[in-house]
């Protein structure tokens, strides 16, 4: 019966630590500070984005997101509710961009002012103001690179076109009517030396024959002419918008210079991942194992011997047939 009791005032103290533990946790966690509720509405997904993520003003955390839905007012746009410290700097020239914490993907509502205007920008918990979104780093990107693809592919259609069966059957075909062209030229010229030796001989050429017959050929040698001039129209025009193409991914701040800009910074971010953050928390993880053993180990002993909650660890009692043995009393 004794020890009965011994087991419940020890339950009754673990139970009357834990609920102070607890207390003390709430206290110690509690939000005291004066917040003022904003939204955000966005027309673009707000993947990684989740209740409680962190609301940064240039890298200052100012507050956090308190709920996420679907617009009522603007079908189709994502609602972003977030609450920010009354000392913030908010004001109506302050707008909000998606950021994304190195490579785990996971985003956060980052704040800046553009300078425009310093009227503080007031809200209310029932109906508050809105603070207009701008497109993150990342989706211009992916806009910029489906632009450039879809360039890319209308070049290497005008590339295709020009370089088509049917082209070069036409370029072949320029090139043997400028053949024929030179051909008949020499001809021309050897019924010229004729004609000359024809005038001054016994026997007559026939002159308007021979001028029709350099018509035709003139005619012929524009027509093919016009034919060449055509396919190098082509030739050119895609061989501009391929070169205005390569510029603009090889010009200062282009798409090349912005795409290896977002790869030097996830290449520091990682590093810096695996230099500072994965190490301490290997330690904190060591840690908490270490702390979790002992506890075990706490926990075992209170098991085994409850009442040393209360009297501590005493003298062991000799059991039968060791010396000092004595037999508990019957039962009242």
């Amino acid at each position: 019966m004794e020890n009965r009791s011994h087991a419940l005032a020890a339950g009754a103290f673990v139970l009357t630590v834990m609920a102070l533990l607890v207390a003390l946790a709430f206290w110690l966690t509690r939000d005291t500070a004066v917040r003022r509720a904003y939204e955000i509405s966005s027309h673009e997904a707000v993947t990684g984005l989740q209740v409680q993520a962190g609301v940064r003003f240039r890298g200052v955390t100012v507050g956090r997101v308190t709920d996420i839905g679907f617009d009522p007012v603007t079908s189709g746009n994502v609602l972003v509710r977030i609450s920010v410290d009354d000392n913030a700097p908010i004001t109506r020239s302050t707008f909000a961009t998606l950021g994304f914490q190195g490579v785990t993907g996971l985003a956060f509502v980052q704040l800046d002012d553009s300078g425009e205007s310093r009227e503080a920008l007031p809200s209310g918990a029932a109906r508050p103001e809105r603070i207009p979104i701008r497109p993150s780093l990342l989706s211009k990107l992916s806009d910029q690179g489906v632009d450039l693809l879809n360039q890319l592919e209308e070049t290497s259609r005008r590339v295709n076109l020009l370089l088509a069966p049917e082209n070069q059957k036409t370029l072949m075909g320029a090139i043997d009517s400028m053949g024929q062209a030179a051909g008949s030229v020499q001809k021309l010229a050897t019924n010229a030396d004729k004609v000359l030796d024809a005038q001054l001989g016994p026997q007559k050429v026939n002159i308007p024959a021979m001028v029709q017959e350099v018509n035709t050929t003139l005619k012929s040698m524009q027509l093919t002419s016009d034919r060449v001039g055509d396919s190098a129209d082509e030739a050119r025009d895609s061989a501009a918008a391929f070169r205005r193409v390569t510029e603009r991914m090889g010009a200062p701040g282009g798409t090349l210079d912005q795409v290896a800009a977002g790869v030097d910074s996830l290449s520091a971010t990682g590093q810096t991942l695996n230099a500072g953050t994965l190490p301490r928390l290997n330690r904190t993880v060591d840690e908490a194992a270490r702390a979790a053993r002992q506890v075990g180990k706490t926990v075992g002993a209170v098991s085994d011997n409850p009442q040393s909650l209360i009297y501590g660890n005493g003298p062991v009692l000799p059991g039968p047939g060791e010396p000092g043995f004595a037999a508990p009393g019957g039962k009242p």
